[in-house]
């Protein structure tokens, strides 16, 4: 089973300084038909205006992945990292126990725009952690480049989740298929571009909620750039 959840039916929030596409209930945007999918909790994607960001606030018990896609996201969090994230990279927070953190966008002429994901966790209280690592074009060109899971596989970040998320870069003839436990779900978030998953068609901002299906396929990228999370039903 594929369902397809377009761009325009996402939540919307504009605050000024921040403009927020939500895939799932957040915040003011609640729609009980989209509360997430398997473990998945959150897919925000932001953007932020020049000079503004979120101050300093708290996460418990949620592995929380910033996924840039332009301008960078500067991040300050009470386990002592302060840290620029830049196009490429994948930052991982695990919230445990409790932990504050604040993020902004110092650019004075540039709007910061990322993806804020959430994912619930399979243990609770742990000791809050980070980590942040760069994932270069190439690895991800015509091919799904593991970039979260929870044993840290192929140098990806370690996430403290049931779930593995993948990114993927394509155009033209470039495909690649990834096999599925049917027992399992799946989520492909198209970031960027036209891409058809599974024989659907999708364009920037849309997604495919896979569910009982034995692979996902991905073909006929133009300027894509695509993630896929296998999930805990």
């Amino acid at each position: 089973m594929l369902r397809l959840r377009k761009s325009q039916d996402r939540g919307f929030a504009d605050h000024g300084w921040l403009k927020s596409f939500h895939s799932f209930s957040f915040a003011g945007y609640h729609d009980p038909e989209h509360m997430g999918w398997g473990n998945l909790r959150v897919i925000n994607e932001d953007r932020i205006a020049p000079g503004t960001g979120f101050g300093t606030h708290g996460h418990r018990d949620m592995e929380i992945i910033s996924y840039v896609l332009s301008g960078e996201l500067a991040h300050r969090d009470t386990l002592g990292n302060v840290k620029g994230i830049p196009p490429g990279d994948v930052q991982r927070m695990s919230a445990g126990r409790g932990v504050q953190h604040s993020e902004f966008n110092h650019a004075k002429d540039q709007t910061t725009h990322f993806l804020q994901i959430w994912i619930e966790p399979n243990v609770r209280g742990i000791e809050p952690g980070y980590e942040q690592k760069t994932f270069a074009e190439a690895d991800k060109r015509g091919r799904l480049r593991l970039v979260a899971s929870p044993d840290g596989a192929e140098g990806s970040v370690l996430i403290h989740a049931d779930a593995r998320v993948h990114a993927g870069l394509f155009d033209g003839d470039e495909q690649a298929t990834l096999s599925l436990d049917p027992a399992r779900k799946a989520y492909v978030h198209l970031v960027r571009g036209e891409l058809v998953v599974n024989g659907q068609a999708l364009r920037t901002g849309d997604a495919a909620l896979l569910q009982n299906e034995s692979s996902v396929s991905l073909a006929q990228g133009r300027a894509a750039e695509v993630l896929v999370f296998d999930l805990a039903d």
